[in-house]
């Protein structure tokens, strides 16, 4: 079976490396191997292996019926959203791990995917490589979902964690960009707006209709100062950047902001880069999720998860059902 990687970045780069050195894994799972047919990227990559598959036309892709499977690692939203949409219409299962993507159109593309008897899954864009959406999804399908709470952003995480071990935020900030663990424009993170989104995915698939992340109170981290991170110390308590859904009957109560959680809960255990999902199912009751949230590999094992289960699928002719509609 045969893959296009659209991006090859820091997520699309760790697929290549998942899809060469763990093709044993991949052949046991599909019976067969999985080949990287093409690469899209407007870049040059010398002499590595990469650009004996590199294209910089995404008709290319589209247009060759060997191509199975389309991985979209490009992040943004254009042209993103245009090079998926051409993907699925042409009958390509999709995986991705664009948390932005699939918040402003996952509906859409779920419903595109349908019409052409294909897949469309992103299990990669809410805390990376922690299976949280299958989980949701397949796991729990018998549950009705009461609550989901989290850390969902890693570089948040560890602002904090440094700032309770004496760092000032600027401090902390600084050197989450020196280890890559922070952008170098660092809003989306510490302002709350990735966890945010990462939230709208999950309160949009346990409600079965689209939950606008534009909709969710959002409050970040940058004010946050050392005197409330000593404050909260002194009552046994660590602050932490909490995303969290509620459902009750057909409301869903969403938002993001800074909380200070007793030292004992969960969430107030995920130190540095991790990222923790605590979700609350009726009959199951609770279930904790940690690991590592973001990272080449990490993401790269969760979008290279859903392509197999997707070709799979694909073999077998059965196709996921829309998650979610854009109706209430």
């Amino acid at each position: 079976m045969k893959a296009a990687i659209l991006g090859f970045g820091t997520v699309g780069s760790g697929v290549w490396k998942v899809l060469t050195e763990n093709q044993d894994q991949i052949q046991r799972y599909l019976g067969e191997p999985v080949e990287t047919a093409y690469v899209l990227d407007l870049r040059t990559f010398g002499d590595h292996p990469v650009s004996r598959v590199l294209t910089r036309e995404i008709d290319d892709i589209v247009n060759d019926p060997q191509v199975d499977a389309v991985i979209e690692c490009m992040g943004g939203l254009h042209p993103a959203y245009e090079f998926v949409h051409k993907a699925l219409s042409a009958g390509k299962c999709v995986a991705t791990s664009n948390k932005a993507l699939v918040a402003a159109y996952g509906a859409e593309l779920m419903r595109t995917a349908a019409d052409h008897q294909t897949d469309f899954f992103f299990e990669a864009s809410v805390c990376g490589g922690i299976p949280v959406l299958r989980t949701i999804r397949h796991s729990l399908a018998q549950e009705k979902i009461l609550s989901v709470e989290g850390v969902f952003n890693g570089t948040t995480n560890y602002i904090l964690s440094r700032m309770e071990q004496g760092l000032s935020y600027d401090a902390a900030l600084a050197e989450a960009q020196v280890k890559g663990y922070a952008e170098r424009d660092p809003e989306a993170d510490v302002e709350g707006i990735d966890s945010c989104r990462k939230l709208a995915i999950i309160a949009s698939m346990i409600s079965g209709h689209t939950v606008h992340y534009e909709d969710i109170p959002t409050v970040g981290i940058s004010h946050v100062t050392a005197a409330q991170i000593d404050a909260a110390k002194a009552e046994g308590k660590k602050i932490r950047l909490i995303a969290r859904v509620t459902i009750c009957g057909h409301e869903v109560d969403a938002k993001v902001g800074p909380e200070a959680v007793a030292q004992d809960h969960p969430l107030a255990q995920v130190k540095d880069v991790y990222n923790a999902v605590l979700i609350h199912g009726n009959m199951v009751g609770d279930i904790l999720l940690q690991g590592q949230g973001a990272g080449s590999e990490a993401t790269a094992s969760a979008v290279v998860s859903d392509v197999l289960v997707a070709l799979n699928d694909r073999k077998r002719k059965i196709f996921e059902p829309v998650c979610w509609t854009d109706q209430v």
